[in-house]
């Protein structure tokens, strides 16, 4: 296991090569709908998908009204847009319900909304409230266990063994110098180790990619 400066290491030399793209104010209700819409799609559809829906339901308000059928039709090319059409006006009814139409900002709060886990309240913290948080999908799990900053069996371990290894002020690089590094370089099947940033600290690198060479 990979252990205190080493992890520091590597989550610097990730930030320095593929940078920071968030932190821009975002529309925390854009952030929350986004990352609900993005279970089981690529970024490029997602984004589609959302920009689609607030173009057609451009309020709080207005989602909260629409008929789930015509949220389906606005979002039906991505994956399970049935259950996420319904998810995503329960959550709108709800934030105006419950919150005065204002996503709330805490863990707790936002794990109450419907459909909302532990990856996607962590998204809105970071993304949309710049809130120390770590978002723990496919590629955040799968390439903190290939490297060796953690041993976990499901994500939920992974976030809390992330959290107990960096400090708090490395936190909102981790979700998205990871996802990167798992889209370009550290492919789920035949990792690019030969390009990668990190490979030197990498267990995989070390006890498989070596020795296949």
């Amino acid at each position: 296991m990979i252990q205190g400066q080493t992890a520091l290491r590597i989550v610097s030399l990730l930030k320095q090569h593929y940078g920071r793209s968030f932190h821009r104010n975002e529309n925390p209700f854009f952030v929350l709908i986004f990352t609900v819409l993005s279970a089981r799609n690529r970024d490029a559809q997602t984004y589609k998908a959302a920009t689609a829906l607030f173009k057609r339901f451009p309020t709080m308000k207005s989602l909260a009204a629409a008929k789930i059928a015509d949220i389906e039709k606005t979002i039906r090319f991505i994956g399970l847009f049935r259950q996420k059409a319904k998810r995503v006006k329960a959550i709108s009814q709800q934030l105006l319900q419950n919150y005065g139409g204002k996503v709330p900002n805490e863990m707790d709060d936002l794990l109450q909304l419907p459909g909302v886990g532990r990856k996607t309240a962590s998204c809105v913290l970071i993304y949309a409230f710049n809130k120390p948080a770590i978002a723990v999908d496919t590629h955040v799990h799968r390439i903190s266990n290939r490297i060796g900053l953690a041993k976990t069996r499901i994500p939920e371990q992974t976030e809390k063994a992330l959290m107990r290894l960096l400090p708090k002020d490395k936190w909102l690089d981790i979700n998205e110098v990871l996802v990167k590094h798992g889209q370009q370089v550290c492919l789920p099947i035949k990792p690019r180790c030969q390009i990668c940033q990190v490979s030197r600290y990498c267990n995989y690198y070390k006890t498989v990619f070596k020795k296949s060479c």
